[in-house]
C-alpha cells in the first residue's frame, strides 16, 4: 500500500488578524485560534515543516480610530506590536495543543519573544518546531503580506499559503455575482493583467521574482490546509 506525501516539505503560512477574531468585532475568539491549531497541527503530524506570519488587523482596528491623522510610521510600529500580541497568543495556543511552537519578532523585545535571527528560525524548523514570525518586516511602510513574501524567501519556504475568508480567487465577488468562478490556478502574470489584487504589489513581486508560488484558500474550511498540502484542488494556485 503506497503512502501519500504532501506535496510541500516546507510551507510559510500567511495569517490575518482577521482570521483570529471569529465573529466577534475585534480581538481574539478562543475557539477560533483553537480550531486554527487544529489545522496547523494536522500538516505537522504529516512531516510538513511549518513557519507562519501572523497580521495584527485584529487588535489594531480598535484602536485605528485614534492613529487617524497620526505619522504613518508610528501607526505601523502600533500594528507591529499587535502582531507580537497575536504571534504569543498563537505559540502559547500551539504549545498547549502538543505542538512547539517560536515566536521571533523583527523588532527587539527580548524579555517578551526572541529576535528574529535566520539561522535559528532554519534550526527550529528542521527540528520540527512552529516559527510564528512578529511584527512583519519589522520596518515601517511594509505589510504583512510582505513580511510573509520576504520570510518564505528566507527560510527556502516552497510555497506561500495566503490564508483568508474565501477559498480562492474568483472571476468576480462571489458574494455578489452567482456566476463567479473559481481560478483553480493562474500565472503570476495573470494576476497582474486581471488586476486581481491577491497581495500588494510590493509582496506580489518580490514572490514572482523569487519564483514563490502562493496558495490562497480559505482557513475556515474545516481541513483546507491539509488539503492544500497534499496538492489537492483547494485554493487557488499562483505560479511563476
Amino acid at each position: 500500500m503506497s503512502v501519500v506525501k504532501p506535496a510541500y516539505k516546507r510551507i510559510l503560512l500567511k495569517l490575518s488578524g482577521e482570521a483570529l477574531m471569529g465573529n466577534d468585532p475585534f480581538g481574539i475568539n478562543r475557539d477560533t485560534i483553537v480550531r486554527i491549531v487544529n489545522e496547523v497541527a494536522d500538516v505537522t503530524h504529516l512531516g510538513v515543516e511549518v513557519a507562519v506570519v501572523i497580521g495584527g488587523g485584529n487588535i489594531f482596528r480598535g484602536v485605528a480610530g485614534g492613529s487617524v491623522g497620526m505619522d504613518r510610521a508610528t501607526a505601523d510600529y502600533m500594528g507591529m506590536l499587535a502582531t507580537v500580541m497575536n504571534a504569543l497568543a498563537l505559540g502559547d495556543t500551539m504549545n498547549k495543543a502538543g505542538l512547539i511552537a517560536r515566536v521571533m519578532s523583527a523588532i527587539a523585545i527580548e524579555q517578551v519573544v526572541e529576535p528574529y535571527v535566520r539561522p535559528k528560525a532554519l534550526q527550529y524548523l528542521e527540528e520540527g518546531k512552529v516559527v510564528i514570525f512578529a511584527a512583519g518586516t519589522g520596518n515601517p511602510f511594509f505589510t504583512t503580506d510582505t513580511a510573509a513574501a520576504l520570510r518564505g524567501a528566507e527560510i527556502g519556504a516552497e510555497i506561500v499559503l495566503k490564508a483568508t475568508k474565501v477559498d480562492g480567487v474568483y472571476t468576480a465577488d462571489p458574494n455578489k455575482d452567482p456566476h463567479a468562478k473559481r481560478y483553480s490556478k493562474l500565472s503570476f502574470d495573470e494576476a497582474i493583467a486581471q488586476n486581481l489584487g491577491i497581495m500588494d504589489a510590493t509582496a506580489f513581486a518580490l514572490c514572482r521574482d523569487q519564483k514563490l508560488p502562493i496558495k490562497v484558500f480559505s482557513i475556515f474550511k474545516h481541513g483546507a490546509l491539509k488539503r492544500v498540502v497534499m496538492g489537492e484542488d483547494e485554493g487557488t494556485l499562483v505560479y511563476a
